[in-house]
């Protein structure tokens, strides 16, 4: 038996990491794909795996922890969860990603999985620190000012950073 490498996170129930292509959705029973600016490149329904794969905003975090609840509760034992978060073109550090990504490891705190590795308590750690700096967040980073220098509109990164509800791209497919 192989042991799995440090950077998938295994040991922890809750897990965070940047790109579709993250060692920590090894294992995970859900994927939480926090993409805060909508990179049109990514598609987190190619996430490999049976893995349930959903998305929602730092509006939906409550929407989300409750979804992860119900799995948990419907599988009888604790749900591996994989925040991911989509990061920057390039892979470069993305601040409002890992913000946003940090509002939904927060909720999953409040309603009791929070056996978290030490990134996703660094992300949660951001979101306690900046929930009420959303807008400034998204204009101020670096891939916001990027995007605002090329003509860009922060209107549909504002309005999803407030959207309530989850969308569920894949469903679980492991073993209840």
């Amino acid at each position: 038996m192989t042991s799995a490498s440090p950077s998938a996170q295994t040991r922890f129930q809750v897990r965070f990491d940047f790109g579709a292509d993250s060692p920590v959705i090894e294992g995970a029973h859900v994927v939480v794909w926090v993409d805060a600016l909508a990179d049109p490149t990514a598609d987190p329904q190619a996430i490999p795996g049976s893995a349930a794969v959903v998305t929602g905003s730092p509006a939906a975090r409550a929407d989300i922890a409750t979804w992860v609840l119900a799995l948990q509760a419907s599988r009888g034992d604790r749900a591996m969860v994989a925040v991911v978060a989509a990061a920057a073109t390039g892979a470069r550090f993305a601040v409002e990603d890992f913000v946003a990504a940090g509002a939904v490891i927060d909720a999953l705190a409040e309603v009791g999985i929070d056996y978290t590795s030490p990134e996703a308590a660094a992300a949660a750690g951001a979101w306690a620190a900046l929930r009420n700096a959303g807008s400034h967040v998204l204009s101020a980073s670096v891939a916001g000012q990027e995007l605002l220098a090329t003509g860009g509109s922060l209107d549909a990164a504002r309005d999803a950073w407030s959207a309530a509800g989850i969308r569920v791209l894949r469903e679980f497919g492991g073993t209840l």
